[in-house]
Formats: C-alpha cells, structure tokens, sequence
C-alpha cells in the first residue's frame, strides 16, 4: 500500500536528522524533499541516500506551510505522507495509516501515534484550539488503543488525501511557522472532513531535531509562534478578537521580557522580547510570510 503515497519532508539546515528520516523510509516511495536554504550538508545527504528524490531548493526559507504546498502540488499518487525530517517511519506505520483512510472514506487526515527518543508517547492530537483551555491535559492524556476521531493532528507527521487537499486548498501563504497546521485541521473540519488518530500507527518523533539551535533560531521561533498566534485569531474570530489578543499578548510578553532581564535570566528574556516584538508585529499588519523563488530539479 506504501506505492500509493508519496512522503514530502521540508528541509533547513537539517543535516544532522534527515539521513535517518531517509534511511527508515520504504525504497519504493515517491520521495519530494522541499529545501529551505540549507547552508549544510543536508542535500549532499538526501542526494547521496536519495537519488531519486524530487528536490525544489528554496533560494531563501519560505516557512513549512509554503514550502509543504510545493510539494503538495507536484504530487502524483492518491496520499502524501507529510513528515518532519526529525521522525523516523516504518513501512508498517505508513500501511496503518493507508489502511485507516481505506477503512473510514469519509476522514481526509490520518496521524499515528508518536513517540519521543526515550519511547515515551509524545502529544500529537487535540482538540480545537480555543477548548484547549477547558479540556486541559484531557486530550493529550488519552492514548487510544484504537483509531480515534480528533480536531487536531501534529504537522509533524501525517497521511493526507489529495484529492480532499486539492478541494480544501493548500497551506495558507501568510503564515510563515507554527499553527499551521491548526489552520489546515480547521479548514478540514469546516469542510466536513473527518481526522482520525491511527493508534497502530507508531512513529518516532525527535522533535526540535530538524534544525540546529542558535539565538536567531530561538528569535524566529518564538517570534512566529506569537505572530502566528493572533494571525489565526483574526482568520477565525475577526479583526477584533485579534486586538484584544495581541494588546494582552504585547503587554504580557514585554512585562516579562523586561522582567527577565532585570533578573539576567537572559535566555527566558530572549524569548519574551522575541514574542513581544512578533505579537507587536501582528497587532500593526506585519506580514511574516516571503514570496516564494524556487528551482527544481
């Protein structure tokens, strides 16, 4: 069943994980490969592993949502296994999850079971985003013993059906990291498209893998969490909501960073002053997203 889905991995600097990404993936899958602008090793090692692979080399980092479209459009067989260069897959996994969506028509997202490097289950399905607060730990806590219906899967891994993306549309340009994949999982469910939590299904997850760490690193990261955030507030509750959200954010964040740094903590106060600027960012119409420029080979 594997033949009838092609992986997309989107790649940035991602050397130090993507040859086990590509060395637990079955031969005989299509294989697309999105880069970011890698500035290391990581296509010698895709290239060397890989030789098959479809590559598009991003000039600039265009984000995971835009780069993740890329390689949607180009594919050809009837599923596309989304996976993060820090997973590691089985065949078997991926047959689980082709299953599923043989035995429930109706669903369009299957994710699996993921666990962390030490085996211990790591989160990958929710609830919506706004019930978060109420149902606490309650869906992260639940471990199926067998497929269970959901309104969130990680984006770190899963099996889409083309067709149903083709219908729903793409991941949305504006939104460069993080909550992405809220974004496409409320599109689903507004479309009347099911998701299912595969529980046979059992993927390695390394998370944080995929690039290496630096304070520029940390700097985007929680600049587009806090960005992306209020974003997805205005998509789904209005303008209004967003302001709200992005004038407490915008107090929140600058009262610690500010905090923090009188205390020298000087990573957390990184970390704040990064989500004060990106929640600022919004608030004003910033836009975090690039206009893509792409070569394929």
């Amino acid at each position: 069943m594997t033949t009838r889905t092609t992986v997309i991995t989107i790649t940035h600097n991602g050397g130090l994980v993507i040859g086990g990404l590509l060395k637990s993936l079955p031969a005989d899958l299509p294989l697309i490969v999105i880069d970011n602008a890698s500035e290391d090793d990581t296509l010698d090692i895709v290239t060397n592993l890989r030789p098959d692979a479809k590559i598009i080399r991003n000039r600039v980092g265009l984000g995971y949502g835009t780069a993740a479209s890329q390689g949607l459009e180009i594919v050809e067989t009837e599923f596309a296994l989304l996976a993060n260069p820090d997973s590691l897959m089985t065949g078997d996994a991926i047959d689980a999850l082709v299953a599923a969506a043989d035995q429930y028509p109706d669903a369009a997202m299957f994710g699996p079971l993921h666990k962390d490097g030490n085996g211990d289950i790591e989160p990958s399905h929710d609830v919506e985003l706004w019930k978060r607060r109420d149902y606490g730990r309650l869906a992260y806590d639940c471990v199926p013993e067998g497929p269970l219906c959901v309104e969130f899967l990680s984006g770190a891994v899963n099996l889409v059906r083309m067709d149903v993306m083709r219908q729903v549309g793409f991941y949305d340009p504006e939104i460069f990291l993080y909550f992405d994949d809220d974004d496409m999982c409320a599109r689903m469910l507004r479309a009347g498209h099911g998701m299912i939590l595969v529980a046979d299904s059992v993927v390695m997850h390394l998370n944080g893998g995929s690039v290496r760490p630096n304070r520029a690193y940390y700097w985007e990261k929680f600049w587009h969490l806090a960005w992306s955030r209020i974003y997805f507030e205005r998509k789904y509750k209005g303008r209004l909501a967003a302001i709200c959200l992005g004038l407490k954010h915008t107090v929140r964040f600058g009262w610690k960073a500010l905090l923090y740094g009188i205390t020298l903590q000087r990573k957390k106060g990184w970390r704040d002053l990064a989500r004060f600027f990106g929640s600022l960012g919004a608030l004003i119409g910033l836009r975090a997203s690039k206009q893509p420029r792409a070569t394929q080979r």
